[in-house]
């Protein structure tokens, strides 16, 4: 027997078993699925829930996992804090900017996105603080700061 014959034979022995694995995976996750419906039917119509950790959802691990940012990686603090990221944004704009714009670029140079009253809140501690005017509703960077 030539070597390529026993890598046909062996590839072809793979490909047998990740088909028999996926097909076992299909199955495992429906009965998951299904656990779920009983359960949360369970806890809604009186039936004590059992407080065990749930499994992660999602496909089986492989030998080599893709690496897919998760909800907390996202969230991790910027190297710049919103009010020092808010106060560089509306000095790169010497003509004065609205905070829609300041929102903008927070998001496209320091990818951040940030909700509109907390934007508000931190331009308005920058003006309190006499850092930052506000003027025909455009803010600007105060003279003597």
């Amino acid at each position: 027997m030539t070597v390529l014959d026993q890598i046909g034979q062996d590839k072809q022995r793979i490909a047998e078993r990740l088909a028999r694995l996926d097909a076992e995976r299909a199955k495992l996750s429906n009965q998951l699925a299904e656990f779920e419906v009983a359960e949360r039917a369970l806890g809604r119509f009186g039936g004590k829930k059992v407080a065990a950790a749930k499994p992660k959802k999602g496909p089986a691990k492989t030998a080599a996992p893709v690496k897919k940012p998760d909800a907390q990686a996202r969230r991790q603090s910027p190297a710049a804090s919103l009010g020092e990221a808010t106060l560089k944004a509306v000095k790169a704009h010497t003509k004065g900017v609205s905070a829609d714009d300041v929102r903008k670029y927070l998001s496209r140079k320091f990818g951040l996105t940030v909700r509109p009253n907390h934007l508000g809140s931190a331009l308005q501690r920058h003006r309190r603080a006499g850092r930052l005017e506000n003027r025909d509703q455009r803010w600007f960077p105060s003279p003597s700061a």
